[in-house]
């Protein structure tokens, strides 16, 4: 019985190859016209010629180095919104950076909350860029663009200047994890997905680490007066896009996004490259490729369009969108925000006062919240992305219930033990929130959207990510300083409704390609490949 299904499979195989190659014959550049030899018609060739060479990537012929790259290239994009995150809560603490610019709870909360204005713009408008120019393009702008607006923000004089460089820092940041994600999820090959999604996100708390030691360290210049303590790390946030736009040349652009523009020939050639160091005759990179190819021709036979009308013509579309957006605003006001922007008043209310202590405290939280999500994307490929969201979830909110009833008891005592009691639950609640969402925020979103809604919808996912946080970054001192603990049980009760919604809804991706998953929604064969979970 065995050897029958061998040998199915492999008739399987040899039919993909046969078709393919079929299929490759009529892609074959044609002679020229003998009526196009004109002057013109050289120059525009010769010039056409030139570009493709210029902007061509150089890729390793090695599949493991390519993935490597892509995984990296990306991972340098959120690593840059990690930095952020930790660097406005060190700046926050510092005396020299409150004083400079007059801060005030409301311009405080702003300053702190426009990197998710600019976040949600580029929600709305970054998508139709992906789609036009090519992921790799998109995510080289984006870097551009972040590294111009931290520049901004470092030589800002006035707060009204800082925070429109935040906002543009924060439309390039929310630009790249856009296209990011979109990009290694369509490119990697999928036994690499869980992993190179998942380090993409994980990757926050480097930079989170990264900004803790910087702030900690510009923290002594001046006694943290002087303008260098907050200027220094908002100028070393850039360097993050430098090293995202030297990589570039050397990744390949996302073979879905090539076959959709009719560009076959090179597309096969990077599925090749990721899968079987650059051999396109490999009966793995075939079948894939034409699984791939099957699919986005089926999806433009039906009229699956580019567009954001495509998001909300059908029940499995808007299914996928709901599921993309559940992860924005779970990952998003599960209470994470108040450890991750305002560490330091969350500290003073369980007790620690010392502004040097939240520092050294703020350092040692990004090193454990990078082990958990670690952890965590190990455990996505193992035991699933729905069952890594429920362990998760339901920890963080037995966590964030006990440091709301910690710092109701010990907030305004000087009892030692519940201090350091309070403190150790803030260590477990970020350390259960990163071993779920932390992986989950870029794995799941894009696995869930199928090509013709996957850019659209990142950007629908993306304005709904930074509209929830704008919304809680901004209020959430407000809500500590008339709520106070409370607002630690209030949080806990949602996160509750959340555990439901993943248990009952999500649908889970582990283990398969993106073309099929996209057959798990609506049950449709859009292919005439085996899985290739089954090509062994």
């Amino acid at each position: 019985m065995a050897g029958n299904l061998g040998s199915e499979e492999d008739a399987l195989a040899d039919a993909s190859m046969e078709a393919i190659h079929t299929e490759l014959q009529s892609l074959l550049p044609k002679p020229p016209s003998q009526h196009s030899n004109s002057w013109l018609a050289c120059a525009v060739g010769k010039a056409e010629a030139f570009i493709v060479r210029v902007t061509r990537p150089h890729v390793s012929s090695s599949s493991t180095v390519v993935s490597i790259l892509l995984v990296l290239c990306s991972c340098i994009t959120s690593t840059t919104f990690g930095y952020d995150g930790s660097m406005m809560n060190g700046l926050n603490m510092l005396p020299g950076y409150k004083d400079y610019f007059r801060l005030t709870t409301a311009t405080m909360s702003l300053a702190t909350a426009s990197l998710w204005i600019g976040g949600a713009i580029a929600g709305l408008t970054y998508g139709k860029v992906t789609d036009a120019i090519g992921r790799r393009q998109a995510l080289f702008w984006a870097a551009t663009l972040t590294l111009i607006s931290v520049i901004i923000q470092t030589l800002a004089q006035s707060i009204t200047i800082f925070i429109i460089g935040r906002i543009f820092v924060g439309y390039g940041t929310s630009a790249s994890t856009l296209a990011g994600p979109t990009f290694v999820a369509e490119t990697l090959p999928y036994h690499w997905r869980a992993w190179g999604l998942g380090l993409l996100n994980d990757c926050y708390y480097v930079g989170g680490l990264i900004a803790a030691g910087v702030t900690y360290y510009t923290s002594t210049i001046g006694s943290g007066y002087s303008t260098w303590a907050w200027r220094v790390p908002s100028a070393i946030q850039g360097a993050f896009s430098i090293l995202c736009i030297l990589i570039l040349p050397f990744v390949p652009e996302s073979p879905r996004w090539l076959i959709y523009q009719n560009r076959s020939e090179e597309a096969l050639e990077v599925v090749a490259q990721t899968h079987a160091d650059g051999d396109i005759t490999e009966p793995r990179v075939l079948a894939h490729f034409k699984q791939i190819k099957d699919t986005i021709d089926f999806e433009k036979t039906v009229g699956e369009a580019l567009s954001l009308k495509e998001i909300f013509s059908s029940s499995v579309s808007r299914k996928r969108v709901s599921l993309a957006i559940s992860t924005a605003i779970f990952s998003t006001v599960s209470g994470n925000i108040i450890a991750g922007y305002y560490l330091g008043g969350m500290l003073t209310n369980a007790g620690v006062k010392d502004v040097n202590t939240q520092l050294q405290i703020n350092i040692f939280l990004n090193i454990w919240c990078l082990c958990s999500a670690l952890a965590g994307t190990y455990y996505c490929d193992q035991i699933g992305r729905r069952l890594t969201g429920v362990i998760s979830t339901a920890s963080l909110s037995v966590f964030i219930f006990l440091i709301g009833v910690l710092t109701n008891k010990f907030g305004s005592s000087s009892n030692t033990s519940g201090i350091y009691g309070t403190v150790a639950s803030v260590f477990l609640f970020q350390g259960a929130y990163s071993f779920g969402w932390t992986p989950l925020l870029y794995l799941y979103p894009p696995e869930v959207l199928n090509y013709p809604i996957r850019a659209i919808g990142m950007g629908v996912f993306t304005f709904v990510l930074n509209g929830a946080a704008i919304l809680f970054v901004f209020s959430f001192p407000f809500a500590m300083e008339s709520l106070g603990w409370i607002a630690y049980l209030l949080n806990g009760s949602w996160d509750v409704l959340e555990v439901i919604f993943i248990w009952f809804f999500w649908v889970e991706t582990k283990g398969k390609t993106l073309e099929e998953i996209g057959e798990l929604f609506d049950g449709k064969m859009r292919r005439n490949v085996p899985d290739q979970s089954n090509l062994g």
